[in-house]
């Protein structure tokens, strides 16, 4: 008797201000995951946050037309998941009724940004019982929080760039105040972020302080709490790929695993590699040096801070870390991204591939990871 398959869910869409991202990359994943290895279904969740089911074609289909990209309407089947002594089933909801159940194995969650990297649905998934793919509830809110974040890093050891937070009552009772307060104590250029965002939705690069409360206001609309940083002028972006370690811990092959690192070069004007260079970029916009030409001894720094990254937020799965390498030649660490782009082309399988590992085989790998993790329910 053939051994039943692992039966996968892909989760993806989202109410975030990335859920576009987050269906092309289920298009991605959906068109090159082995379906001789695993039984895939699919959830999509649409912008007003309800759940749909979709078959694996269905969601192939998804992509970018012309500067359009896409995103998930109300028509399709409604889904949902429950708990019943076997496990977890995803159902098909009509009306009162809960219909084609099918027992899950485990999920692969590939939601980016707000209530999917963020520990909102790692923590609906830990309640159900439900393996899935990637960091747990505290590594996902703290790699989101750019702030918390680099708090981690900094007791860690780890080196990252003067930054100023704003919170939201301080901004609204003395805001000139602040920016007074920030410009003093960083110097210009300046990046302006959401602190829980991603795909540059909401940055602005600021080099004048007579436009940095504006700044500090558009970065409001996705976040009230933001994040100021001091950009380096002359960096280099680069970029290393971080994968769990490959078995159990009865197992040698316990290692955290790292990819060659890339570098993003960004051929306009203020070098800003903002949503439009990341996902709709003019031709010759954004190029991706994979792997990055680095000397031996700062490549082998850039995977070793990585892999620290990894180890002191306590991801599982996967992150992809992100440097600037000063014109001195200091490494910084920028951010770390627990559900970093996944699409073919991203930068993550980019890097595994020069590596030694095919597309098709890190999505396996991921499955095999959260597939090994420990049932945390307590029964």
């Amino acid at each position: 008797m053939a051994q039943q398959r692992p039966r996968v869910v892909l989760i993806f869409g989202g109410q975030s201000t990335e859920h576009q991202i987050s269906c092309l990359t289920a298009a991605g994943v959906a068109k090159a995951i082995d379906t001789d290895r695993f039984e895939v279904h699919g959830v999509g969740i649409s912008p007003s946050g309800t759940w749909h089911r979709m078959d694996l074609a269905a969601i192939a289909e998804l992509r970018t037309e012309g500067r359009r990209l896409p995103e998930l309407d109300d028509t399709l089947p409604k889904a949902t998941l429950v708990r019943n002594p076997e496990g977890v089933l995803l159902v098909t909801r009509e009306g009162d009724q809960l219909l084609d159940p099918v027992h899950l194995d485990v999920a692969f969650v590939l939601l980016h940004g707000a209530y999917g990297e963020d520990g909102t649905i790692q923590g609906q998934l830990e309640m159900l019982g439900l393996p899935y793919v990637g960091s747990g509830v505290m590594a996902s809110a703290i790699g989101m929080d750019k702030h918390f974040m680099k708090v981690v890093l900094e007791a860690a050891g780890l080196p990252v760039g003067p930054f100023e937070v704003v919170l939201p009552p301080e901004w609204l009772r003395r805001h000139e105040q602040i920016c007074d307060a920030i410009s003093g104590r960083l110097d210009y250029p300046l990046f302006v972020k959401p602190a829980r965002g991603g795909s540059s939705v909401g940055i602005t690069r600021v080099t004048d302080p007579s436009k940095l409360a504006a700044a500090i206001d558009e970065a409001r609309k996705v976040d009230p709490k933001v994040v100021v940083e001091q950009g380096f002028v002359g960096a280099r972006e680069i970029e290393c790929a971080v994968l769990g370690p490959i078995g159990t811990d009865s197992d040698e092959h316990v290692a955290v695993r790292t990819s060659r690192p890339g570098e993003i070069v960004v051929h306009t004007e203020t070098a800003f590699y903002d949503f439009d260079a990341k996902y709709l970029p003019d031709e010759g916009q954004v190029e991706l040096r994979i792997p990055a030409e680095l000397d031996a001894q700062t490549e082998q720094a850039v995977r070793t801070m990585s892999a620290g990254c990894f180890a002191a937020l306590g991801c599982e799965g996967l992150a992809r870390v992100d440097f600037f390498l000063t014109a001195e030649g200091r490494l910084v660490i920028n951010e770390v991204n627990t559900m970093p782009g996944f699409t073919e082309l991203s930068m993550f399988p980019s890097l595994w591939q020069v590596s030694g590992l095919d597309y098709p085989g890190l999505i396996a790998d991921l499955i095999d990871q959260a597939l090994r993790r420990p049932n945390t329910v307590v029964r």
